[in-house]
């Protein structure tokens, strides 16, 4: 029984697809197990990725499916013990070889503490995009999940609370968010942040462009009714228009300024 599962969800990945599995292969941590799901690709990247990491810690799973949570749902099904649960997507990368014994290092203190591993358990990420770390909000109320969630290229979950609470695949963007605030606000689950970069995050997927962005709202809008009141979600909007989220979110995107903006943001995030 491995102490971590990395799934990685994969459709026409091209040579990304082997980048990501040779990156996980080589942690210092080797107690890991890899799911690759991939949607039955017509490109020669599961060929080429087999070819490559002839690794028995690499569990294979060809077949078509609905969709990118729909394919993290079979995944989640091929599960087996108490592992810790990451989700990989093609293209992201470990930030580097010692992330996973550092987080097997903080679960285990964690347990020590409390008598028990926490059922979630996440860190920061490093934008490829613009060079600059990502800061996760390390104290997590109701406003900070309706605001963001952590990535999920940097959250770390029970196999047993995914086996039991899968994603929502009514959602085409933000299944991982609907299922992140039923665990928080149904389940009372409190996750545990750790000060430290997991993922380096490549972006630039579906939920980016335009028509990603435009589902990604709708989405929010009808996940956030769902565990929100009418006049937290009026307030909350209100507090983001006024503190001037759409600039804020470009400062944060754009190369020539999300450093100034992650130091501002993380020098808020820490006191």
């Amino acid at each position: 029984m491995a102490y971590f599962t990395i799934v990685v969800v994969s459709y026409r990945a091209g040579e990304k697809l082997k980048k990501t599995l040779e990156n996980a292969l080589a942690q210092s941590c080797g107690d890991l197990r890899i799911i690759v799901k991939d949607a039955a690709s017509d490109d020669g990247s599961v060929e080429a990725a087999r070819a490559a990491c002839p690794d028995e810690r690499i569990t294979w799973i060809v077949e078509a499916d609905r969709g990118i949570y729909d394919g993290m749902n079979r995944a989640i099904r091929e599960l087996d013990g108490e592992s810790l649960v990451l989700f990989l997507n093609c293209g992201d990368l470990f930030y580097d070889t010692q992330v996973l014994a550092h987080v097997r290092e903080e679960a285990e203190r964690i347990r020590q503490e409390t008598g028990a591993r926490p059922e979630i358990l996440y860190g920061d990420i490093a934008e490829r995009r613009t060079g600059e770390r990502f800061m996760a909000n390390p104290r997590l109320d109701a406003f900070a999940c309706y605001r963001n969630i952590p990535n999920h290229q940097a959250i770390f979950y029970e196999a047993s609370l995914l086996m039991r609470e899968q994603f929502d695949t009514a959602y085409r963007v933000r299944a991982d968010y609907e299922h992140f605030l039923r665990c928080f606000f149904r389940l009372g689950i409190r996750p545990r942040a750790m000060d430290l970069i997991i993922c380096d995050y490549e972006g630039g997927g579906f939920s980016e462009s335009p028509e990603g962005a435009r589902i990604s709202a709708a989405e929010h809008r009808a996940v956030t009714a769902l565990y929100y009141t009418p006049a937290q979600r009026a307030r909350y909007r209100a507090y983001l228009i006024l503190t001037l989220q759409p600039l804020r979110a470009y400062l944060a995107g754009s190369r020539l300024t999300a450093g100034l903006y992650r130091r501002v943001r993380e020098g808020i995030l820490k006191k």
